[in-house]
């Protein structure tokens, strides 16, 4: 396709109403970015369009713009609880941006009433919100807006609300897919009216979000969008203006590595990638202790009530560190952040392009570092070849200051940190095992000694993929770990109460095996004991009255009469043997009398 340059909101073959200028004014957007300038003409002439531009290129206004004024231009005026517009998301994050941005735009128009609807809020207060003041903007993410469908009894129906909808938006349609919310977005299409406006928005264009095109979209235009200054054969996905760099360093020193950088850019905004949620509260701790006069925020996808609040207040800070896990990799446009470092590398590669764009947004200029160990380096030209991301080396420093001691130290002094290291440990090994370019990332190649010293563990903790090894690099700390308490003295209580309701189960337990087992070896034995004297009287009476010729005569009789009743022999015969074998016996009887005389 056509190469798309940048350009002025007045060079579209379409015109904006005033508050629209006016918005776009007070945001400072005074060129458009080719997206925009690819998109915003078509969506606005009623056009189907699934857009494909690389991360930090403008999508947002792309489909704000477009969205408001088709809703303006509406023949009848959206009613409170008629919903106009729904943009769909795959994050609460990224739906709180998207937010924010419409209203820069609807305080021109007080006609039209938005809503909000992510997880982390309470269900019923948005039912009832959105009652009492409508929504015909409607920002959310899939599994609550499909949750609203399904709350009728609670007296909002909104399917009904949904009839008069003009504007559809997936943004982060591939993530979108990535996520699983393939169900919820089928249940939800399924409630919205086939007359309406669609707009697909993606980074990267795969098979499933294909899918969904033909799903969702009725004659779509397609647009894939390159930047000023690419040629037509090049397709790298990374933003022209983003500075790529990798590091190689060993397990046991990439942490020392991170700090040194941290300090050396202090007065700056970063956001730190690891790959766990378990490594982000353990990291995140970590550095909060070792940098100080700096703000450290965390924030993953298991934070509950806390991530809207935090995201919010990073998004204004002027410097700070967000260390955070892949919730914030997608869409997600955080101003003025100068480095992206990801301390481990994402499971996916696409998911390394979408981690790199959060910097070098929409002409800016930015940086990216990722750790990699010796094993991986591969993943340099894998991630040339693959995602057209190339890359250039920055050496590992040297004169390092060594922090892991001082983070020994922290576990040491409070359980909560040590535990938080151990669940770090084995979330980062079991995340490693699940890498989809596992021809690099192998789990039997890892230094677990190296790694373990890199997370500053005062033990290795008990994993299966630990099991049956050793590791003689490593040296555990000398103390019990048992004894270390947490600083938080109520937790640290209930441990206590835990430990001693625990240790009385375990002797009484203990006690009941000792008496279980006392109790069935006596009877054991016993059983022997009668087994050895029955033996033997057993004998006795043998010996007495049944001597060893007898026994065989007996035995000769019984073999006789198992084949006689088997038809083998006649009775005659039967009659016949059976006299033999008396007077056989009998001169044996007399020749023994013979010689005992």
């Amino acid at each position: 396709m056509e190469t798309v340059t940048e350009g002025t909101w007045d060079s579209l073959p379409v015109k904006f109403s005033p508050g629209v200028v006016r918005a776009l004014q007070e945001l400072g957007f005074s060129h458009m970015t080719p997206v925009q300038s690819a998109t915003i003409p078509l969506f606005m002439t009623n056009k189907d369009v699934a857009a494909e531009a690389v991360t930090g290129s403008g999508k947002t206004l792309a489909f704000i713009i477009p969205m408001i004024e088709i809703l303006l231009r509406r023949e009848e005026r959206l009613k409170k609880m008629q919903v106009g517009a729904i943009v769909i998301t795959p994050t609460r994050e990224l739906a709180v941006q998207i937010d924010e941005v419409i209203s820069y735009f609807t305080k021109y128009f007080p006609q039209f009433s938005q809503c909000l609807l992510i997880g982390g809020n309470n269900p019923m207060e948005d039912v009832e919100r959105f009652k009492e003041q409508g929504g015909n903007i409607l920002v959310a993410t899939p599994g609550r807006l499909e949750d609203m469908f399904r709350r009728k009894s609670e007296g909002l129906d909104l399917a009904s609300s949904v009839k008069s909808l003009d504007v559809l938006v997936l943004d982060e349609a591939d993530r979108l897919l990535d996520m699983g919310f393939e169900a919820s977005l089928n249940s939800i299409l399924d409630f919205l009216p086939k007359q309406r406006r669609t707009g697909l928005f993606s980074a990267t264009q795969t098979q499933e979000v294909e899918n969904l095109v033909r799903a969702g979209l009725r004659n779509p235009v397609r647009i894939s969008v390159k930047e000023k200054g690419m040629s037509s054969t090049n397709t790298q996905k990374t933003p022209t203006r983003l500075q790529n760099y990798y590091m190689i360093c060993k397990a046991d020193e990439k942490f020392n590595q991170l700090v040194h950088f941290l300090r050396q850019h202090k007065p700056e905004k970063h956001i730190v990638f690891f790959s766990t949620c378990a490594c982000v509260e353990y990291y995140g701790k970590a550095l909060e202790s070792l940098i100080k006069n700096v703000k450290i925020m965390c924030l993953h996808g298991k934070m509950k009530h806390k991530r809207n609040r935090i995201f919010t207040e990073f998004r204004k800070l002027p410097s700070g560190i967000l260390v955070c896990t892949d919730v914030m990799a997608r869409g997600i446009d955080i101003p003025e952040v100068n480095w992206v470092l990801q301390y481990d590398p994402p499971s996916n590669a696409s998911a390394f392009v979408h981690r790199c764009g959060r910097t070098a947004r929409i002409g800016h200029l930015g940086s990216a570092l990722v750790f990699l160990l010796p094993m991986e380096e591969a993943y340099v030209n894998f991630l040339a070849i693959n995602q057209k991301c190339p890359m250039q080396e920055t050496k590992l420093q040297h004169n390092v200051a060594n922090v892991l001691p001082k983070v020994k130290s922290l576990s040491l002094a409070d359980r909560a940190v040590y535990e938080k290291g151990m669940k770090a440990f084995v979330s980062y090994v079991q995340a490693y095992a699940k890498h989809e370019c596992n021809l690099i990332f192998r789990v039997k190649d890892l230094d677990f000694a190296s790694l373990a010293r890199g997370f500053a563990l005062l033990k290795m903790p008990r994993m299966p993929e630990l099991k049956g090894r050793s590791f003689s690099e490593f040296t555990p700390v000398d103390i019990n770990t048992d004894s270390i308490a947490f600083r938080d003295k109520s937790r640290e209580k209930q441990r206590q109460k835990w430990l001693e309701q625990r240790k009385k189960e375990l002797q009484e337990q203990e006690g009941q095996r000792k008496f279980t087992r006392n109790k069935a070896w006596s009877k054991q034995k016993a059983k022997k004991e009668k087994k050895k004297k029955m033996t033997a009287k057993r004998k006795r009476e043998e010996g007495s009255d049944v001597e060893d010729d007898d026994m065989e005569e007996l035995l000769n009789d019984t073999r006789l009469l198992k084949r006689l009743k088997k038809g083998k022999i006649s009775e005659e015969e039967f009659e016949k043997k059976l006299l033999c074998g008396v007077n056989e016996a009998q001169r044996g009887d007399a020749g023994e009398g013979d010689s005992d005389r």
